[in-house]
C-alpha cells in the first residue's frame, strides 16, 4: 500500500510562487510520478509528470512557468510554480504509479491565487 502525503499549497498573489511536495511512503517501486489540478467545476487535469528516469511532460499551459523535479531516493516529487495566474488556482493532487501500473492519488493541495 502507497500513501501520498502532499504539502506546500496555499494563497498566493498573481505573479508569485509556490513550490509543492508529495512524499511516497511504502516499500515498492514508484515509476511515475506528477500532479493533477481541478478546478472548481471543471474535470481533473495533468499538470506535469515525471519518469523514474527523470522524462517529465507538461500541460501546455504551465510550460515555462512550472517545474517538476523528484528525488527517487526519498519518493518524494517536487512541483515549483512561478508566475502563478488566477486560472492556476484549483485543488493540486499528487499522482504515482508503482511497477504493477497501480494508481496512487494524494488527498489533494488547495492552490488559490489571487490579489
Amino acid at each position: 500500500q502507497v500513501q501520498l502525503v502532499e504539502s506546500g499549497g496555499g494563497l498566493v498573489q498573481p505573479g508569485g510562487s509556490l513550490r509543492l511536495s508529495c512524499a511516497a511512503s511504502g516499500t515498492i517501486i514508484i515509476n511515475r510520478m506528477g500532479w493533477y489540478r481541478q478546478a472548481p467545476g471543471k474535470e481533473r487535469e495533468l499538470v506535469a509528470i515525471i519518469s523514474s528516469g527523470s522524462s517529465t511532460n507538461y500541460a501546455d499551459s504551465v510550460k515555462g512557468r512550472f517545474t517538476i523535479s523528484r528525488d527517487n531516493a526519498k519518493n518524494t516529487v517536487y512541483l515549483q510554480m512561478n508566475s502563478l495566474k488566477p486560472e492556476d488556482t484549483a485543488v493540486y493532487y499528487c499522482y504515482a504509479r508503482d511497477g504493477t501500473y497501480v494508481n496512487y492519488w494524494g488527498q489533494g493541495t488547495q492552490v488559490t491565487v489571487s490579489s
